[in-house]
């Protein structure tokens, strides 16, 4: 038997517009399918994250997001986070240490892997250092990471 997992999030009402901003946002991405209702509005939409399925439903009001879940995105460098971060806190708002919501109330992590190297280091001073700076920002800063964890 084989099985298939996917993300799924209930949006009250514009989850064609978020999966077509996210596809558009995040690299290799796509919208699949589109389910639509007899009036033609979009009811279900599924759509690839860099790989990662992920199913919207129009399923009405009453069951908001919420930071208990998250999309996480790892990058390569600071520029991609910087342009993610930017295009995903349009119309949201940052949150700590990575964290963010995007205009649709969807919580997102934009995470460099440098920050996953630099904790995964052997000295546990220099992880707790880069781990105390991470707690300082918003969006995530390579250099002030790599600083912290260097100055250990």
């Amino acid at each position: 038997m084989t099985a298939t997992v996917t993300t799924f999030l209930w949006f009250e009402s514009n989850a064609e517009q978020a999966a077509e901003f996210y596809a558009a946002t995040v690299p290799d991405s796509r919208v699949t399918d589109v389910t639509r209702l007899p009036d033609g509005s979009a009811f279900v939409v599924s759509l690839e994250l860099a790989g990662h399925s992920l199913t919207l439903m129009n399923g009405g009001p009453g069951h908001p997001h919420s930071d208990a879940a998250s999309i996480q995105v790892v990058v390569e460098g600071q520029a991609e986070v910087d342009r993610l971060w930017d295009t995903l806190t349009d119309g949201g708002a940052p949150g700590p240490c990575g964290w963010l919501t995007d205009r649709y109330g969807v919580s997102w992590q934009v995470v460099p892997t440098a920050l996953q190297a630099l904790m995964a280091t052997p000295n546990p001073a220099q992880a707790a250092a880069t781990a105390v700076a991470l707690r300082t920002m918003t969006k995530i800063d390579i250099a002030g990471l790599q600083a912290a964890h260097d100055a250990a």
